[in-house]
């Protein structure tokens, strides 16, 4: 019991007042984070579209945050994390609040995209924030720790959400909003500033795309994110529709994960930091693929349940790890085109999970999806093993390494 206590102690040791500022910010946001988890019940029960169609404006939501990341990114080596973090939590809460009035197909698709924009160009900025208040010996848990604030938040939002959906999907828009603008002026306030240094400005970096590892780890991190990110559209679908579960009960299956992840990963990611990320990442995939995949098995909610442990445990061991080792590919004067980067596949995942999620579920059956995740998972878990070897091999030719491919 000792040591446990002690690595949770050591876990949270050593963080940077920023970081936990920047933390607590994202906790406010997280905790009114509940549109897009209750998007598709919302556009197919209150507003009578299907799931295909609910699925695209989904993507819209992806294909907005694709240009919002490397909007953000080029902001944030220009005039710094803070301006655009501030900006994007603005503009987003605005952006929440006016959605509920929206009519139309294209309507829909237009805000959905707009919402995309400002909220992904968060992203690459956030990132930068944490990378710059962080030293390389506390980087990964500085991620962890934003994790953990953003997975408190949403052990919150689920549970409200579920209930307010019951009620009247409108509510979920006007909180979602009023903490983004709430975040937007507690980082307005209380942030340092972020614009860069002028001396990082002559220091010279390789692009992420002529780095081969990023290219690589970011091909697979996108094909994780296509399985991932099915808990926004055909997961809850599949729940509600094939299941019977209530919005209460994926509710509360949502927040199983955040409150798993809130108790465990700090310390957990302390640990595994003596460990080859790359390698970590690859079992990552295997928990992923057969927490998403194993679901046809039984409706059962305590089979739903302990699958929800199962890919949190996966989602644990990719999601920090994956951002501290993009991070410690960069340097200052790159640092916002590699989380751009990053965000980019983020984004392309977001937009094309629902899309081929709903597809598949609409066409080939339900569990056509699952299934496709857990050979996906299979994928991703090899792939990461073999960049794992491949790194290895070249430190072991080439013993002075450095990010350059």
């Amino acid at each position: 019991m000792y040591r446990v206590a002690r690595l949770y102690r050591e876990a949270f040791r050593g963080l940077s007042r920023e970081v936990w500022l920047l933390s607590a910010m994202l906790f406010v946001n997280r905790c009114g984070s509940m549109v897009l988890t209750f998007l598709v019940l919302y556009l197919t029960e209150s507003k009578g579209y299907g799931e295909t169609q609910a699925g695209l404006v989904l993507t819209a939501f992806g294909v907005g945050g694709m240009g919002g990341v490397l909007a953000g990114g080029w902001l944030v080596d220009r005039v710094g994390f803070r301006v655009v973090q501030v900006a994007c939590q603005a503009l987003g809460g605005i952006g929440y609040l006016l959605f509920p009035l929206l009519e139309g197909r294209w309507s829909l698709l237009a805000g959905a995209a707009a919402i995309g924009f400002v909220s992904e160009g968060f992203r690459p900025a956030n990132g930068a924030a944490i990378t710059t208040f962080s030293r390389p010996s506390t980087r990964l848990r500085a991620f962890g720790l934003n994790r953990l604030a953003l997975n408190l938040g949403l052990s919150i939002a689920p549970l409200i959400g579920g209930w307010l959906a019951g009620i009247d999907y409108d509510w979920l828009f006007w909180i979602n909003g009023g903490t983004c603008l709430l975040a937007a002026l507690g980082m307005a306030l209380l942030l340092p500033s972020g614009a860069p240094h002028r001396e990082h400005a002559r220091e010279k970096g390789p692009p992420p795309w002529r780095d081969r590892i990023f290219r690589w780890g970011w091909l697979l991190l996108l094909a994780q994110g296509l399985i991932f990110f099915q808990i926004t559209s055909t997961y809850p679908l599949h729940l509600g529709r094939e299941y019977g579960f209530s919005t209460l009960f994926i509710g509360r299956a949502m927040a199983v994960n955040t409150l798993l992840i809130v108790a465990v990963e700090m310390p957990l990611i302390h640990y595994l930091s003596r460990f080859n990320p790359l390698g970590v990442m690859g079992l990552a995939g295997i928990f992923i693929g057969l927490g998403f995949g194993l679901l046809p098995l039984s409706s059962s909610a305590t089979w739903v349940l302990s699958l929800v442990v199962v890919w949190t445990i996966g989602e644990m061991l990719m999601m920090p790890m994956a951002m501290s080792w993009v991070a410690s590919r960069t340097v200052p004067a790159n640092r916002g085109a590699y989380m751009a980067a990053m965000g980019i596949g983020f984004s392309i995942s977001v937009s094309l999970a629902p899309l081929a999620g709903t597809a598949l579920f609409e066409h080939l059956g339900p569990n056509s999806v699952w299934y496709a995740c857990l050979g996906m998972g299979v994928l991703v878990a090899a792939g990461f093993t073999a960049l794992a070897h491949s790194v290895q091999s070249e430190v072991s030719r080439k013993p002075s390494s450095s990010t350059a491919p």
